[in-house]
Formats: structure tokens, sequence, C-alpha cells
């Protein structure tokens, strides 16, 4: 008899200097059955270490840590291991700190305010592809990264996308969830992530907010066109 198909965990690097938060952290991530915390780095070069040993399908960093601040350990996590995606966990809400860990490669941004089952689904919604930004605050971020840097990768080399994953794409940054797509384009869920999972791979990143960037500066479409659908 045919074994039935074992879904793996959510493999997750726990960046944090203070013992308890991290602790409590974990408790909750591991509490779902499906998140596990290979490791916990207590300072931001022990949570780039720790990528590079284990490469977690997520880290989730701090930005105020010993050390390298959270700014810089995911400037090198994103550079040595791209396909990582970097969830910020802070009590900053300042515009700067926002920009500047988007521009360094994060994927997603939350404050420590949030309720663990909050946590819990973006640490999900990461690995499936889906963005833990609120949509004004990513429009905003796509907005100045795109201003002064339109057709920077105009001279690399095209990447291939397939028409679908251009449409999948497009509407991803248009601020609609996996589940909104699935239903505009009448798939499934599934399909949805799978053809996230193909643009990922193509263009070597690890978040929607990474490759929709990607798209900006390769012109595929512009900020005026990211509107999401009434």
């Amino acid at each position: 008899m045919a074994q039935p198909d074992t879904v793996e965990p959510i493999r997750v690097i726990l960046a944090e200097d203070h013992t308890l938060v991290r602790e409590g952290t974990r408790r909750i991530l591991e509490a779902t059955g499906d998140i596990v915390v290979v490791a916990e780095a207590a300072d931001g070069n022990e949570a780039v270490a720790a990528v590079e040993h284990h490469r977690p399908d997520v880290a989730i960093i701090d930005i105020g840590m010993p050390g390298i601040n959270g700014i810089e350990a995911t400037k090198r996590i994103k550079k040595t291991q791209p396909g990582v995606s970097v969830l910020i966990l802070t009590v900053h809400d300042d515009d700067p700190f926002i920009f500047a860990v988007i521009e360094a490669g994060a994927a997603g941004y939350l404050l420590k305010d949030v309720e663990g089952s909050q946590l819990v689904q973006a640490v999900k919604g990461l690995h499936a592809g889906d963005s833990v930004l609120h949509p004004a605050v990513a429009h905003k971020i796509m907005a100045r990264l795109a201003s002064g840097e339109k057709g920077e990768s105009a001279s690399g080399p095209e990447v291939p996308l397939t028409e679908r994953e251009h449409e999948v794409l497009q509407l991803a940054a248009s601020g609609m969830a996996n589940k909104e797509i699935a239903a505009a384009l009448d798939v499934s869920v599934r399909t949805i992530e799978a053809h996230l999972s193909h643009i990922f791979r193509k263009l070597e990143v690890g978040s929607r907010t990474e490759a929709i960037l990607c798209g900006l500066r390769q012109g595929w479409f512009t900020i005026n066109q990211l509107q999401a659908p009434s």
C-alpha cells in the first residue's frame, strides 16, 4: 500500500539577542507542529553563520542585535543564500529601518506586538510565496526602490518567465494573495504556489517582494500599473 505524502516542516533560524523573547518565540512557532527552529542566534554574526550552516527556509531576525545588526546580517545572508526568506521581527517601525531592510533583501517586516498566530501565519506565508507586508507599506517601498533604479538591469540578461508567470507576478505585485490570484485565474492555490516557486528560482530570489522588485527593475511593469483590483 502506498504511503501518504509527508509534508516537510518549515525550517527556521531565529536570531534575537534577548533569551526570553527567543525562547518564547520558539515555543510559539514549534507548537504548530509544522515549523521547526533548526538553530538560534544571539547576535548578527551568529545569525549569518547559522544560515550558512543550516540553510533554512526562513530566517527571523531582529534589527537591534550585538555585533552586526539585522540590516547587515540580512545583506550577508542574501548575498550567499538568496533562496532564504528573511523576516524582520522588531520594535522599530520607522521608515528608514523599513526601507533599509527591504533594500538589504528582507522578504517581510513585522513588529513585536503581533500575536503569535500572526507570526506563525507570516512564516507560513513567506514559505508559500505570500507577502507579509501591509499593502500600503509594500507599495511605498516598491515606489521608493523603483525610483532612481529604472533600467538598472536593462543591460542584463532577460529572464525567461512564461506568459502565465508574468501574469502571476504582476497580480502578486498588485497586492493580491495567492488565494485571490488563484480565483482570478481560475486555478488552484497549489498551482499559483508552483508558479511562484518557478519564478523565484528563475530570478534567484527567495520572496515575493524581491521578485516584484526584480520585475520593476526589468521594466516588466510599472508602479502605476500595480493597482489592486477593486
